[in-house]
């Protein structure tokens, strides 16, 4: 049975466990030419190089990104729904270098594990001792017929924040009232599972106030969704959820019926069952794989997704190669920013570890995941998990998830505490 905490002594514990997890070790064998290779600058990539460093100094790392910069997905819904702009979920990398990581902006254009080396598209080369990777996913573009990544810069996805996040917002902006927003969320599994969920309710706040004739119409190829309970609740709450007057249609369909065709002449999309539904602006998630290095790298299984030891996050696929963040077969463990946070901490200690001759430490992982569901409304989740004894899968410990009985008060403050979450992980990331 899992054991509820207090949310306070929930975020103390949580902090603690992963802290210690990751820089527990500050009096490693400083051995000399440990070099440890960070493909991949996001959430995932630039905490596992940070606390690499923070974990044993003598370690060289060198991150390579291909972008100066890193727009994150959570909070980006918020960009969408008018509450924060695109330049605030923005992040560079002089943080890291004040740390002594090596950041390289270059495109990773192979990873040689037998040899221990990296190549990039701009002709440099790197050495390892170990490597880590966090590729982010990618999008299986065959699945929806009429839509592919050419097709994404016109009709966004938006799962990629930065320019794609621009380009649904600009197309929110430009859609007159009264018209009709369609989403397409994608089938398990996927990244931030509530993100899709979260969007709808920010682009329904963002109508209400300034397109008020208008509505949302969510073509779901799922049964259910994540904090779906707490979801419909904010949306009845805010947006007329399950009246004639909604602002929020929801279809969910137990056969996996999602959309399956576009046709961007007519702007229509068309599900599994035959069923057309015409949208002023549509956002389609298509369905996720691995990034595409993981690929090239030979590090994925049959599903799309790495393997990996859970305890170091070691690829079963290559050694000295790790994986962590959206693209890992973490199981247990959501596909979230903050699961990679933490997955990177364990990752970094791990590594440190096995680089100066010792054992990986035994491993704690968190997860927290607010979404903003209107104004002062927050919901949100979280939870402490462990090892299963037979490394099979990261078990759950203890958590907590909002009341459906919150007062107006505690989702005021739960939407206080999602800005506080963001400002504080993105630092413990960035800077």
């Amino acid at each position: 049975m899992t054991n509820k905490i207090d949310r306070r002594k929930f975020i103390q514990a949580a902090g603690a466990a992963t802290a210690v997890s990751a820089i527990g070790m500050p009096s490693l064998a400083l051995g000399a030419g440990k070099k440890v290779v960070v493909v991949g600058g996001g959430t995932g990539g630039a905490t596992a190089a940070k606390y690499l460093r923070m974990a044993d100094p003598s370690i060289e790392v060198t991150l390579i990104e291909q972008n100066e910069h890193y727009y994150t997905c959570y909070m980006s819904n918020e960009v969408l729904g008018g509450g924060r702009s695109l330049d605030s979920i923005k992040h560079g990398y002089d943080g890291l270098k004040k740390h002594g990581v090596k950041v390289v902006i270059d495109h990773v254009s192979g990873i040689d594990a037998k040899a221990k080396k990296v190549t990039t598209k701009g002709g440099k080369s790197f050495d390892y001792d170990r490597c880590i990777v966090s590729p982010g996913i990618d999008f299986k573009w065959e699945k929806i017929e009429g839509y592919d990544e050419a097709m994404s810069h016109k009709v966004a996805h938006a799962y990629k924040a930065g320019p794609q996040t621009k380009l649904l917002h600009s197309q929110l902006t430009a859609m007159k009232d009264g018209g009709t927003v369609v989403i397409a969320p994608p089938p398990n599994p996927f990244r931030c599972p509530p993100g899709p969920y979260e969007r709808a309710s920010q682009i329904a706040h963002y109508l209400k106030a300034n397109k008020p004739k208008s509505k949302i119409v969510i073509l779901d190829p799922k049964p259910k969704f994540s904090k779906m309970g707490l979801f419909t609740q904010g949306w009845k709450d805010l947006y007329g959820y399950g009246t004639d007057n909604s602002m929020i249609e929801w279809h969910g369909s137990a056969e996996e019926a999602g959309v399956v065709k576009l046709d961007h002449g007519t702007m229509t999309v068309e599900t599994q069952f035959g069923e057309k539904v015409k949208g002023d602006v549509i956002n389609i998630i298509p369905a996720q794989k691995a990034g595409k290095i993981a690929f090239l790298a030979g590090l994925t299984d049959d599903k799309g997704w790495c393997p990996v030891d859970l305890k170091t996050f070691e690829s079963k696929k290559h050694p000295n190669v790790h994986v962590i963040g959206d693209s890992s077969a973490a199981k247990g463990m959501p596909k979230s920013g903050y699961a990679a946070n933490s997955e990177a901490k364990v990752c970094a200690a791990a590594v440190a570890a096995m680089l100066s001759g010792k054992d990986a430490p035994t491993p704690s992982y968190v997860n927290t995941c607010y979404s903003i569901v209107g104004k002062d409304y927050g919901i949100s989740v979280a939870a402490v998990y462990k090892l299963k004894a037979d490394g099979s899968k990261i078990q759950k410990m203890s958590g907590g998830l909002t009341s459906t009985k919150a007062s107006a008060a505690v989702r005021k403050a739960e939407m206080k505490y999602a800005h506080s979450w963001y400002n504080n992980i993105t630092a413990d990331i960035f800077k």
